[in-house]
């Protein structure tokens, strides 16, 4: 199958790299594993305890390249995306398909029940159980989304934050999301945050009002890290546009709108998994079959925007290019081979 065809039908804490965070992380579970070939089993040495990344917006091609940079390299996959986290809806959120997950083990895909709470924190507390774990059996994290909050977590570690407030979270909850934005601005000047997303901007509101801090100050508290190894994907802005489409005509082939009709508790935060809303208002009779394609493509398209945008931080990766590099694994195991 080729590249863009599996891509149409998926598409204070310490550092992860301190001994202290290595040696505090305990598997709570046992985590199931499918088979690995042998064949293409590389065992690593001492120095490949750290995950190697590999990053980039959605619909860029991360999956399949993934599970064959894993088969070469021995290594294990930790999913960091905050939307394949969640069990069921699998073509909605474009999980790896099931080929692609038969062929080497994943970690930290369809593992939270859609109406559950999950957050960064909660995410990092598992990644660093699952690195941990898979070093273990020396063998190599391969960290593998586009979620760029839980990437940075994950390098440089969160900032002590308050936790939630369920009588303040409720009242916010309320409030109509432009005022939401409005008293988030007044309280943050120099936020980040997306304020199309209730869930970031509530959360940024409450630690606002719990800490008489802005939000956007705790990031300058994230710890300092040894620099993490990986890459970030990319390809030329039409031909990115043109895999979402696909991808995105490949969901509705695939049963989306089925599978969206049969889910019926869905978490405030899986809530906002991408195309949700849309294909609930094409079900409810609001929007055609067409425009509710078009609208997610849109909103697709400018989520991928935004993590390039991110992404563009993030100075420790290096770049490649898919639409101008003729060997991507050539490129992902020569990167991989550089690390110290």
């Amino acid at each position: 199958m080729g590249l863009f065809q599996s891509m149409a039908i998926r598409s204070a804490v310490p550092s992860i790299f301190s001994a202290a965070a290595f040696s505090a992380a305990r598997p709570t579970s046992k985590i199931e594993c499918s088979r690995v070939s042998r064949e293409t089993e590389r065992v690593p040495d001492e120095t490949s305890s750290a995950p190697f990344f590999l990053l980039g917006p959605t619909a860029v091609g991360k999956s399949a390249l993934a599970v064959e940079l894993a088969e070469r390299i021995g290594g294990e996959i930790i999913g960091a995306d905050a939307f394949q986290i969640y069990a069921g809806l699998d073509v909605l959120s474009a999980k790896p398909s099931a080929e692609l997950r038969a062929r080497v083990p994943h970690h930290l895909i369809g593992e939270v029940p859609p109406g559950a709470q999950f957050d960064v924190a909660q995410w990092l507390a598992r990644a660093r159980e699952c690195i941990a774990e898979i070093t273990s059996r020396r063998r190599v994290p391969v960290v593998c989304g586009g979620s760029g909050l839980y990437v940075r977590a994950l390098t440089h570690g969160l900032a002590p934050l308050p936790g939630a407030d369920a009588t303040l979270r409720a009242s916010l909850e309320n409030e109509p999301l432009a005022a939401l934005a409005e008293r988030l601005r007044s309280l943050d000047p120099a936020t980040t945050v997306d304020m199309r997303n209730p869930r970031r901007v509530i959360r940024a509101l409450e630690v606002c009002i719990l800490t008489g801090r802005p939000f956007s100050s705790f990031r300058t508290e994230w710890a300092g890290a040894a620099a993490p190894h990986g890459v970030i994907l990319s390809r030329q802005r039409d031909e990115l546009h043109a895999a979402i489409a696909a991808r995105t005509a490949a969901m509705f082939s695939a049963g989306v709108v089925e599978e969206v009709a049969r889910t019926a508790v869905v978490g405030l935060t899986a809530s906002q998994m991408l195309g949700l809303a849309e294909i609930r208002g094409h079900i409810a009779g609001r929007i055609t079959r067409e425009q509710c394609i078009a609208a997610i493509a849109l909103a697709t398209r400018q989520y991928a925007k935004r993590q390039l945008t991110w992404f563009r931080r993030e100075r420790a990766f290096r770049w490649i290019d898919l639409s101008t590099t003729p060997d991507p694994i050539a490129e992902l195991l020569g990167e991989f081979g550089a690390r110290a």
